[in-house]
């Protein structure tokens, strides 16, 4: 017992370790791109034939976001060994870390990719895709690695709460159109863009800026949805009120970093917004998901965050005898209570 509790805590440990880590990563990452250090090292993987020292600023941010990138592969590979040590006790945990695993192989090799194509704006934004899918699954790991999966049958989780998740993922990718055409800077206005702006990234932004409305209504919906609904769920309030603040504070750093043609600390800020709101919602969604919050239709499952006492047969059996025995003993004091009572004296 001692050692499985302590290897779900080890579990917990390197899972939360993991998101941190990723989640620096892709913060780290922008502001490599953002200060133009993306050439900092022209080869791979060392940086101009060697591993360290650089005193170099730009091939000292782009083979630090390296070395970042290689603790992030550690804390993968451990998290995914140790999800298979609990398989039995956390199952829930083993799938997205295995994906993890794959997901952080894709990255190195495109980490490569960028360098060796010159940092092609196509694989910029395919780096920056994978860095904040691989964050989605770690977020997932780490919360299965602390709660158990309840059974369940269908309708886990409500359909809000797969469209926010859908809203988030829509949002990124989005905005990653736009660091692909390299057009940070070219609609300096909110919220549409100047007339001299040419026309293609002009759609580009509105595009991006579309789908942040729609998507921040669909998570908004999701944030109150959790707040209403599972209010028992340890957790859940706290993660959709950080919901509706960071979709607030994302829509600000947007906004600013527009109307001042997007200089580099507010692009990082506006990033580091978007990848909190991704992580803040799929962890909510696994959240709900692992507790099957929304389901209605198995006995003794979580409705609207209340545990629903569960009728089993026993009890139900119990209560069919009571039920006969009360009848049973009512009929058989009617019967003496008849048996009992004098004769009439009416003749």
């Amino acid at each position: 017992m001692k050692q499985h509790r302590a290897g779900r805590r080890g579990l917990s440990g390197f899972a939360i370790g993991t998101v941190v880590a990723s989640y620096g990563l892709i913060i780290f990452g922008s502001q490599v791109r953002v200060t133009d250090s993306g050439m900092g090292c022209p080869d791979w993987p060392l940086c101009d034939g060697r591993l360290a020292p650089v005193l170099r600023f730009h091939a000292l941010m782009e083979q630090s976001h390296r070395f970042i990138a290689a603790a992030v592969t550690l804390l993968v590979l451990g998290t995914a060994a140790l999800a298979w040590r609990s398989r039995a006790e956390r199952p829930a945990s083993l799938r997205p870390a295995l994906a993890a695993v794959g997901l952080i192989g894709v990255q190195v090799l495109l980490g490569a990719v960028t360098v060796l194509a010159g940092n092609a704006a196509p694989t910029v934004a395919a780096h920056l895709l994978t860095g904040l899918a691989l964050l989605g699954c770690s977020t997932v790991t780490a919360v299965a690695a602390g709660v158990r999966r309840e059974p369940s049958g269908p309708g886990r989780l409500a359909g809000i709460g797969w469209v926010a998740v859908a809203a988030a993922s829509a949002l990124v990718v989005s905005g990653s159109l736009i660091v692909n055409a390299e057009a940070e800077g070219a609609c300096p206005a909110f919220p549409l863009c100047p007339s001299a702006a040419p026309t293609h990234l002009a759609v580009l932004h509105l595009v991006h800026r579309g789908t942040a409305v729609l998507a921040g209504l669909a998570l908004l919906g999701f944030a109150v949805h959790a707040w209403r609904h599972w209010a028992g769920l340890a957790g859940a309030r706290v993660l959709a009120g950080l919901l509706v603040g960071l979709v607030g504070l994302t829509a600000t750093f947007g906004a600013v970093s527009a109307l001042l043609q997007a200089p580099p600390g507010w692009q990082d800020l506006h990033l580091a917004g978007a990848a909190a709101v991704l992580a803040v919602t799929v962890g909510l969604a696994a959240r709900g998901w692992l507790a099957a919050a929304d389901a209605t239709d198995a006995p003794g499952r979580p409705r609207g965050g209340q545990a629903v006492p569960a009728r089993t047969e026993a009890s139900s059996e119990a209560s069919s005898g009571t039920s006969s025995e009360a009848s049973s003993g009512s009929s058989s004091d009617s019967a003496l209570t008849t048996r009992l009572r004098p004769p009439s004296l009416d003749r």
